[in-house]
């Protein structure tokens, strides 16, 4: 219930003072498990990539997150789990491809971190791996604007979201060349739906 109420309010948050742009939301699977990956340029975009489509999506959060037992609580109602940065979490991957065996959406930003400069970063190879062992269709999606919200150039930038066409990796997950190419051309499509949005 949490989860609903709080993506209402995200929706009519964006999408009345922001005039957020949806494209392709029909590329969004009505059933079954996907990733959804998507570029990274500000704190506001977990609930921005999920707002506008009717699946509710799963991210990592920070391990640091959840040291506090209010913010822990948000996180879990809003399906965030933790990660620790700066090395392989197995406990993650395993709660990520659980989400996935289970049917469900996970959120993931190739990047693993924020773009400080709103220009694409290099994709690590997780999101490949954890497509690798669970099968999942990958579905490439373009943040636009997030990092100008309430700057000093403008307050109430013009937002859009751009939802791509699925795609499948098909190699082996112990081949780590093929996990890398293919999360490099996850986000070669990510950076094709930024530059057709803008």
């Amino acid at each position: 219930m949490f989860y609903k109420i709080f993506k209402l309010l995200c929706r009519i948050w964006f999408g009345s003072l922001f005039r957020t742009r949806v494209v392709g939301a029909e590329n969004i699977p009505a059933s079954g498990a996907f990733i959804l990956a998507a570029n990274h340029v500000s704190n506001w975009d977990p609930p921005f990539l999920g707002t506008f489509i009717d699946r509710e999506v799963c991210y990592m959060g920070k391990e640091e997150l959840f040291k506090n037992p209010v913010m822990a609580w948000v996180c879990r109602s809003l399906h965030v789990f933790p990660v620790k940065r700066g090395a392989a979490d197995k406990t993650a991957i395993k709660t990520a491809v659980k989400i996935l065996k289970d049917g469900k959406c996970l959120g993931i930003f190739p990047e693993g971190t924020r773009s400080k400069t709103g220009k694409l970063g290099k994709a690590e190879a997780g999101v490949s791996l954890i497509a690798a062992m669970t099968k999942a269709p990958i579905i490439p999606a373009a943040i636009v604007a997030t990092e100008k919200i309430f700057s000093s150039e403008v307050k109430f930038p013009r937002l859009a979201v751009v939802y791509g066409t699925p795609m499948k990796f098909t190699g082996s997950t112990k081949d780590r060349d093929a996990l890398d190419a293919f999360a490099q051309s996850i986000m070669n499509e990510i950076a094709k739906l930024k530059a057709n949005a803008t």
